[in-house]
C-alpha cells in the first residue's frame, strides 16, 4: 500500500481554551492529508480535473478514536494510506502520532466525483482509473 506520512505543528488556532486540539481540526488535517497523499502519489488536483474529468473527492463518511491529546507547538505525525478502494468509493486510514504514541485514528470514505454526462449540471461518481488503483494499492494494471 501507497503510504504518506507528513509532520504537522499544531499551532494555536488548532487549541481550544483548554490548549488542546480542538477535534474538528484534525478533520481538516485530515482532508489536507488526503490531498497530499493524491499530490504525493502523482495525482495532482489540475490531474483530476484535466486528465481524469473529476471535479472532486468529497467525504462522504467520517469518524475518529483520540487516545492521546496534542497541545500547541507539539509535533505531530500523520501517516495516511488508502485502506481499500471500490469502484468510485475508498477508504482512507489516518494513523497519527505524537511521538512514537498513537494519539489518533482517523477513518474517511471518500467518492471520485466528475460531471454527469447525461446533464452536466449534475455531479455523479466516477470509475477509479486502473493507475490510479495500482499506484494506491501496489497491484499492477491491466489492460
Amino acid at each position: 500500500m501507497f503510504v504518506n506520512r507528513r509532520e504537522v505543528q499544531i499551532q494555536w488556532g488548532d487549541c481550544d481554551p483548554a490548549n488542546i486540539v480542538y477535534y474538528p481540526r484534525y478533520f481538516a488535517m485530515f482532508d489536507d492529508s488526503t490531498s497530499t497523499l493524491f499530490e504525493v502519489a502523482g495525482f495532482s488536483k489540475q490531474d483530476l480535473v484535466r486528465k481524469y474529468g473529476l471535479v472532486g473527492i468529497p467525504m462522504v463518511d467520517t469518524r475518529s478514536k483520540f487516545y492521546i491529546p496534542s497541545t500547541y507547538g507539539d509535533w505531530i505525525t500523520i501517516e495516511t494510506k488508502i485502506e481499500s478502494i471500490k469502484r468510485s468509493s475508498f477508504e482512507v486510514k489516518h494513523n497519527v502520532y505524537k511521538g512514537e504514541a498513537l494519539a489518533i485514528e482517523g477513518f474517511e470514505t471518500r467518492v471520485l466525483v466528475g460531471r454527469d454526462p447525461v446533464n452536466p449540471d449534475k455531479l455523479k461518481s466516477a470509475p477509479f482509473p486502473a493507475e490510479m488503483v495500482a499506484k494506491f494499492t501496489g497491484s499492477q494494471v491491466r489492460s
